[in-house]
């Protein structure tokens, strides 16, 4: 199975590309690039409105083709270099920068034009010649170069055949200036529009260049507020990458000389001040310090690390100067992995997003036809043509589903990002569904659970076997072990004995034991199972001895010699700190709890009570983790699996949610749906907490979009909504999803 270390190996075999997006304004503009990369060669893409960015696989290294098929559907595109935003960043701070130009002078125009012309609409006796002129010199600089960027995207999708959300507005603006025009060659009393509810009261003959000027203000006011939004949560999200360090003191034959971080190779040593980011993942050569690992796990105390002690890329050294050795750099760093994952989660299209997608796509020319025919249908009622027009454009303001394409992909952003500040990493929104399904959580006992670090804590002989024999024995078996429970048994025998003899004919029977032939003698150390698969007895006395170590939560390692029983060793495997509180906090989420273990049932219902789990399977071998989950499944249970090593990952892989401590194996992060890479096992409840928090922030910001556009349209359509009115609403409503999605910003672990 692949790590996630090969990952630049697999990108470069499936050929995918990415490109930062500038110029989208609604998820039908990434709907429209989408199509338009579709239709090359061999290519498969996918857009994010949110991120704004693309995902192409297939170009074959032909990216200029990529850019130039984006660039024909009339938007910017660059390579997106990983760990570098700044043509985006750029892109985005010249877009919010123009949007502020155009709102600044709109809004300065539109205050004296709406006040005048309500006035005088209020007030004839109150017109002077001129003032219709006046007016509609007020309105021209809004409609025209203030409302531009509407304008000049409904032109690109007109070229391009299709429509968007800009498309309603800039109808909407165009057609309530040139009614204002007709209103004003027909004379000053035609019909106009009253700018507040329900039909025109005696007098107020407005002319509609209040309508279009106040629309496109709105409007331009909502899209500034909702890009400055999408940037602070895209911040959120990249805050990840942003922990690498850009440059590295790197030690030279000739000294410590600073260095771009690209620059370090594996085996190089380099020198971290105090105070600077550690730049790799390594080993401590020299030095100690404490480090500040918050950043990347969310733990408020820092590590104390020393010579031989691990340290990893994006972490903060603290008062003490550190040389480290190099083992992991660049895209290779845990940091970089993670980035990646988190990343990943936002190229992810849930089946509720592609439905928005598809809705969103369909949705705009349906509202232009509606709007027609609501007109039509007003006029032949007998409606003034003023009156029909107005509700005909209330129909096509009020119902751009721009809130519908950022529901979803914002609230995944500021989520994503979030949880990774407090070292969880959600990978998508299918995990986001998962966890609000589950009913169970499975966790695996040895590494997670338990610190994993085993020691000989019992060793009992069985006449006429002496302690040093028995240990003896299993010690030098057990070298050839790559086992936490063989280096256990091999270290302690080599701390007591010296030196073993040397072992031959190795065999590790996974889930069992081990065998082999030391000293010419055949020497077996493993599970009850292996004994009795090997047709040795076990002696009354011995289980006695076995029964009362299981009682204390011990786990065991039978040994025999030449087929009969030798005795028993007892290792103990400590309880993390933070163990029984997570469970407790499992339980008071309504979840099940259950222990899964290698160990005997005895020593499982143990450790199970100790700490409150609800449920204790024991005896599993490795290869039947997932043959568990599945069978809690088919008892109807949704099933969270919570794991760290290799044979966790075919688990992770079949339950509902997979769940892997980032302590564990690469094996293990792949395969898992959400990575928890703090230390602490109250990392499992807050990630379910945090998960479910996304889900529901992501149901409600759905329920608002539809429901806002199902309730809107007949509002409007039945002439209660003045176009003013409807302009407002639509603007605010994308900023209500996305300012409801920033909100996860302010979730605290712990709490739900």
């Amino acid at each position: 199975m692949t790590t996630l270390a090969d990952q630049p190996a697999i990108d470069a075999m499936e050929d995918v590309v990415e490109f930062d997006i500038a110029g989208m304004t609604c998820s039908a503009c990434a709907t429209r690039i989408e199509r338009k990369l579709n239709r090359l060669d061999g290519v498969t893409a996918s857009v994010n409105f949110a991120t704004e960015r693309a995902t192409v696989v297939g170009l074959g290294g032909d990216t200029a083709g990529g850019i130039a098929a984006v660039e024909k559907a009339g938007y910017r595109a660059a390579l997106h270099v990983p760990g570098d935003d700044e043509w985006s960043r750029r892109a985005t701070s010249d877009r919010i920068d123009s949007l502020r130009r155009r709102l600044s002078v709109s809004a300065l125009l539109s205050v004296p034009l709406c006040d005048l012309t309500i006035l005088l609409a209020l007030v004839p006796s109150w017109r002077f010649p001129g003032w219709q002129l006046l007016c509609v010199l007020l309105s021209v600089p809004i409609v025209t170069w203030a409302a531009w960027p509407f304008h000049r995207a409904t032109l690109r999708n007109l070229r391009a055949g299709s429509l968007s959300m800009d498309t309603l507005v800039s109808l909407g603006a165009v057609v309530s200036f040139a009614w204002a025009i007709v209103v004003l060659v027909g004379g000053p009393t035609a019909a106009g529009y009253w700018i507040g509810f329900g039909p025109t009261p005696p007098g107020a003959d407005a002319i509609y260049l209040d309508v279009a000027a106040g629309m496109v203000t709105f409007q331009l006011g909502g899209r500034y507020f909702e890009t400055r939004s999408r940037r602070r949560a895209g911040d959120v999200l990249h805050a990840i990458s942003g922990l690498a360090a850009r440059s590295v003191l790197l030690r030279t034959p000739d000294g410590d000389v600073e260095v771009p971080a690209g620059q370090v190779r594996r085996g190089d040593v380099v020198v971290v001040r105090p105070g600077a980011t550690i730049p790799v993942d390594g080993v401590v050569e020299a030095g100690r310090s404490s480090v500040d690992t918050s950043t990347m796990t969310g733990e408020a105390a820092p590590a104390e690390v020393e010579p031989g002690g691990s340290v990893a890329a994006g972490t903060v050294n603290g008062s003490g100067a550190l040389t480290i050795v190099a083992e992991r750099v660049g895209q290779h760093t845990r940091l970089a992995q993670l980035a990646a994952i988190a990343d990943e989660a936002q190229r992810r299209k849930a089946g509720v997003t592609k439905l928005v997608d598809r809705i969103s796509s369909v949705f705009i020319p349906a509202v232009i036809v509606i709007a027609i025919a609501v007109t039509a249908v007003w006029l032949l009622a007998g409606a003034p043509v003023g009156a029909a027009i107005g509700v005909g454009i209330a129909v096509l303001i009020i119902a751009c589903p721009c809130a519908l394409g950022l529901a979803t992909p914002t609230a995944l952003m500021v989520g994503v990002g979030r949880g990774g500040q407090l070292g969880i990493l959600v990978k998508g929104q299918d995990a986001l569904e998962a966890s609000g399904r589950i009913d169970t959580v499975v966790l695996d006992k040895t590494g997670t659970v338990t610190t994993g670090a085993f020691a000989v804590g019992d060793v009992r002989p069985l006449a006429p076997v002496t302690r040093t024999q028995l240990l003896g024995l299993a010690g030098a078996l057990e070298q050839a072990s790559e086992h936490a429970i063989g280096r256990a048994i091999s270290g302690a025998a080599a701390a007591e004995l010296g030196r073993p003899e040397p072992v031959e004919d190795f065999e590790a029977l996974s889930g069992l034991g081990a065998v082999g032939m030391v000293g010419g003698r055949r020497v077996l150390a493993g599970t009850r199972r292996l004994l009795a698969e090997q047709g040795v007895p076990i002696p009354e006395a011995l289980e006695t001895v076995v029964a009362e170590l299981e009682s204390e939560g011990r786990t065991l390692v039978l040994v025999a010699v030449d087929g009969e029983a030798a005795g028993v060793l007892g290792l103990a495997d400590d309880v993390k700190a933070t163990a029984r509180e997570a469970v407790a906090q499992l339980k008071a989420m309504g979840l099940r709890t259950v222990l899964l273990t290698g160990d005997t049932a005895r020593a499982a219902a143990a450790v199970g009570a100790v700490l409150g789990f609800d449920e204790t399977i024991a005896e599993v071998l490795p290869a039947d983790k997932a043959a568990v989950v599945a069978d809690l499944q088919r008892q109807g249970r949704r099933v969270a699996m919570v794991g760290d090593g290799i044979n966790d990952a075919a688990a992770l892989a079949s339950a509902d949610l997979g769940m892997a401590i980032v302590t564990g194996t690469d094996i293990a992060m792949k395969s898992a749906d959400v990575i928890l890479v703090r230390d602490d096992l109250r990392a499992v409840p807050d990630a379910v907490a945090l998960a479910r928090r996304m889900l529901g922030t992501i149901r409600g910001n759905l329920i608002w979009a539809f429901g806002y556009n199902i309730a809107a349209i007949p509002l409007a359509a039945s002439g209660l909504l003045n176009p003013l009115i409807a302009a407002a609403a639509m603007a605010l409503s994308s900023v209500l999803v996305v300012t409801n999605s920033l909100r996860l910003r302010n979730f605290t672990p712990h709490q739900g």
